[in-house]
């Protein structure tokens, strides 16, 4: 079909910021990724690109026209898959995950692929604030993300996966000492505030009744734990699913009673064109998981 094939062309065009790269992605030639652009701008009477020197930008409605393409391609592609039988899946499906679950939905997409060679699995990382966004505007299928109370999107849906409960992650050379004790002795080293988890950071500490001396705020977990591990201060972080800093020797992990906990979760479109594929990738992700 024409239309897919001009439809996939665009959804390249605004991944890549060119249509020399573009090309490559949907196997044209430079010129003709141009003339199919040129040709849906003629069909929808109306420019979708700014273009400044070889590369080009979406424009407001170019923004706009994006989500449908996506879901455009991805109904295409899910009849495709159902034409023949319900196995093996195929498609191009696009996952988000905050870093630390990274790893995990990694192995679960090459899992999976293994099972349907026909499926392309694309994963990124994100901070979790942009990813349920990027999924409510169509740029990701589905993403793991923490899911904060309270949030107000009623196009989306979520699964959830396991909760994190805060600790506070200590150097082992610090000696003994509860979570109030450690917090007050060394230097803190705090998660990024602007985010949910720094959030459940400034809870914990109000909730433990201490002011700790703060010089260090950065928005990676494991970055943080590299520097505790390294005797550069104590934090408050989420106790990372799958981790190991209980076996590390050069960490203490202290918990605080009746902490909070960071709850994970996939979130996808209530009318996710991907569904089936999305449930394939949370079971996969689960029996992981479990063991």
């Amino acid at each position: 079909m024409s239309s897919i094939r001009l439809a996939r062309t665009f959804i390249a065009v605004a991944t890549e910021g060119s249509f020399a790269a573009a090309a490559n992605r949907v196997a044209l030639t430079q010129a003709a990724v141009g003339q199919q652009m040129r040709a849906l701008e003629s069909d929808l009477h109306r420019p979708l690109f700014e273009r400044q020197g070889k590369s080009v930008v979406l424009n407001e409605a170019g923004r706009e026209l994006l989500p449908a393409m996506r879901k455009l391609v991805g109904l295409y592609d899910q009849m495709q898959a159902s034409a023949a039988s319900p196995e093996p899946m195929s498609g191009t499906v696009h996952l988000g995950a905050l870093v630390s679950a990274v790893r995990p939905l990694i192995q679960a997409t090459l899992s999976l692929k293994a099972r349907h060679p026909a499926l392309a699995l694309h994963v990124s990382a994100a901070k979790s604030m942009e990813l349920a966004a990027r999924v409510e505007a169509g740029e990701l299928d589905a993403a793991i993300a923490v899911r904060e109370p309270g949030q107000a999107r009623p196009g989306l849906t979520w699964t959830p996966l396991y909760d994190e409960p805060m600790v506070v992650l200590a150097p082992r050379s610090a000696g003994e000492g509860g979570a109030r004790a450690l917090l007050q002795r060394l230097p803190f080293i705090r998660f990024d505030r602007s985010q949910h988890t720094g959030l459940l950071v400034q809870r914990m500490l109000r909730r433990l009744r201490v002011e700790p001396e703060e010089f260090l705020e950065l928005n990676a977990i494991e970055s943080i734990a590299d520097l505790v591990r390294s005797g550069l201060g104590v934090a408050i972080l989420p106790h990372l699913q799958g981790g190991r800093w209980t076996a590390d020797a050069r960490l203490r992990v202290v918990d605080i009673p009746k902490a909070e906990v960071r709850r994970v979760a996939v979130v996808q479109a209530r009318d996710a064109v991907h569904a089936p594929v999305i449930a394939a990738v949370i079971r996969e992700l689960r029996s992981r998981l479990q063991g």
